[in-house]
């Protein structure tokens, strides 16, 4: 599992299931909500390629990262969390997910996660299996589209910047909106920003009131994944203003919104022209920005790479062959790995499994009795402060993609019973 990732929707299209297995093997991908309810949105996208609205989500969802991939809670839920202080935010570069359940067992605390309702979803639209509460979801995001107006923001804002210079590129844009959230009136922009996202208002009075009980903080220092987020709309908005950022297309706010998610990743990757323009300035020294053109080309050179292997080798599975990238700097992927991976990732030899051993069988027979606890007697949230000593992330991956075979043959021929114990599939199966 390589470093956390953020793609969109215009990347993954780029590329061919062969490079999407590169993805996914040398990256921790965090899938965002906004990718799923936008690829779920092409079910009432007219087409004229011949192929059916079915065929286009169905290929899509079949690219998508499936092994090393988290599904990220959705934005809003995040901020309600923080605003009510019932969460305390970590913008740390890694995926915050939801529903997991929390255990102590033999000393040590352990968190359970299931897959979530999207990467379930992920797998039927696959196969072309389409809820029809998924179906109507798809027509009223895709008619939410239609009812962002763009130009009533570009009047306000002309009007707002009428007799004041206006900002001449985004880079100033970003600075005017620094400079207004650390404005001296911090309560006026503090509430002023929570009705810009909708926050209702006795919600908002409640939120305020406990600012106040905390000294009245820098509205940063106090809501700091708040702060980004109010950040991101005000830039759109005055670069709207400004003419900067175009009117053209509706579909801009839906960009605009992938930024919400920068936190919660190391590298940012996409092909939209706005997101070019606008993601660098969001992202800390830590953080890097990775054209889609770029990162595709690199996968299509991988997949040579590999390609070239022999036969017995490549037989033995991606995630033995290739648990890692290639050490040679002329890889993009291998330097991304050398600017967020531990120093000694290139000493780590590729794993064998080894599943009849007497320690992968104590292992496996822990995971399940973390499992069955965590079922039984589990927790919401977490039984002890800080991180859990283990914790266990329950999911279906498909053991091929594209041409490539994921994993050794003894694990592709092997299941679970119904006891929950591994064992060989019969004849050729």
């Amino acid at each position: 599992m390589g470093p956390s990732l953020i793609f969109d929707k215009s990347f993954l299209e780029s590329l061919n299931p062969d490079e999407a297995v590169w993805l996914d093997q040398f990256f921790l991908s965090n899938i965002t909500p906004l990718f799923f309810v936008e690829t779920l949105a092409d079910l009432h996208k007219s087409t004229r390629t011949g192929r059916t609205p079915e065929d286009i989500v169905g290929s899509l969802a079949y690219r998508t990262p499936d092994l090393h991939a988290k599904a990220n809670v959705h934005h809003r839920t995040l901020l309600e969390g923080e605003l009510s202080g019932a969460e305390k935010m970590e913008m740390d570069g890694r995926p915050v997910i939801g529903g997991g359940r929390y255990v102590e067992l033999g000393g040590r605390t352990g968190a359970y996660f299931e897959e979530s309702q999207e990467e379930q979803a992920m797998k039927r639209w696959q196969e072309h299996k389409f809820l029809e509460l998924e179906r109507s979801y798809a027509k009223q995001w895709r008619d939410g589209l239609s009812n962002v107006d763009l130009e009533e923001i570009y009047s306000y804002y002309q009007k707002a910047f009428a007799g004041h210079p206006k900002p001449k590129t985004l880079k100033e844009v970003r600075e005017m909106a620094d400079k207004y959230i650390d404005n001296p009136d911090q309560e006026t922009i503090l509430r002023t920003g929570l009705a810009s996202i909708g926050v209702t208002p006795k919600f908002q009075e409640e939120i305020v009131s406990r600012w106040r009980k905390e000294g009245q903080p820098q509205i940063r220092q106090f809501a700091p994944y708040f702060s980004h987020v109010l950040c991101i709309d005000l830039v759109f908005m005055f670069g709207i203003g400004a003419d900067l950022i175009g009117r053209g297309r509706s579909s801009h706010k839906i960009d605009i919104a992938y930024l919400y998610y920068l936190p919660f990743c190391k590298i940012f990757v996409s092909n939209d022209k706005l997101h070019k323009v606008l993601a660098p300035l969001f992202l800390d020294s830590n953080q890097s920005f990775v054209s889609g053109e770029e990162l595709k080309e690199d996968l299509k050179k991988l997949d040579t790479h590999y390609d070239a292997l022999p036969a017995d080798t490549k037989a033995r599975g991606v995630y033995v062959f290739a648990h890692s990238p290639p050490h040679d700097a002329s890889f993009l992927v291998t330097r991304l790995w050398d600017k967020y991976m531990p120093p000694k990732w290139k000493e780590r030899s590729n794993p064998e499994p080894k599943p009849n051993s007497p320690i992968g069988k104590e292992f496996y027979d822990n995971i399940r009795e973390l499992e069955q606890k965590a079922k039984t007697e589990g927790t919401r949230q977490p039984t002890k402060p800080g991180e859990s000593d283990q914790m266990i992330v329950k999911r279906m991956v498909s053991g091929k993609r594209g041409k490539w075979t994921r994993f050794p043959p003894e694990v592709m021929r092997r299941r679970k019973n119904k006891n929950g114990e591994w064992e060989d599939i019969p004849g050729n199966e």
